[in-house]
Formats: C-alpha cells, sequence, structure tokens
C-alpha cells in the first residue's frame, strides 16, 4: 500500500488533501496518476476501491473530486 491508499483506508480526507497537494508541486501529472490516482496494494486495489469497501463517502467523494481537478487542468 502507498501513503494514498493508507490515507484511504483510515478515512482522513485532510490528509488526502495535503499528500495530494504535496504530490501535484513534486511529481509530473503522469507519476501523479500512475502512484496517487491508480496505485495499487499487492490485491491490486487502488484508493477507490479501498474507500468504496468501506462504505467512506466522504472519502469516495474526495477522490473523485480531486481526479477531477486534475483531468481538467492538464
Amino acid at each position: 500500500m502507498n501513503a494514498w491508499n493508507i490515507v484511504a483506508f483510515r478515512g482522513n480526507v485532510e490528509v488526502m488533501r495535503e499528500i495530494w497537494k504535496l504530490a501535484k508541486e513534486r511529481l509530473r501529472t503522469e507519476e501523479l496518476k500512475n502512484t496517487i490516482s491508480l496505485g495499487t496494494d499487492r490485491e491490486g486495489w487502488n484508493a477507490w476501491h479501498i474507500a468504496s469497501f468501506s462504505g467512506d463517502v466522504d472519502v469516495m467523494r474526495e477522490i473523485w473530486e480531486l481526479a477531477k481537478y486534475r483531468l481538467t487542468t492538464e
């Protein structure tokens, strides 16, 4: 699991925003997409899978909004 997946599992939206902000400052778009948005654990689950499995709607909304923002600002 990467930090993004762990935070999705823990359900901490504020930390998700901070990780996203730091990653955006340091990673290129492709790296951001591959390591943050689509990064998976050993089972192949990404943050979206983890949040939906745990039923954390707030985290799911945050992932959606951040991914949508990334896609519309490239």
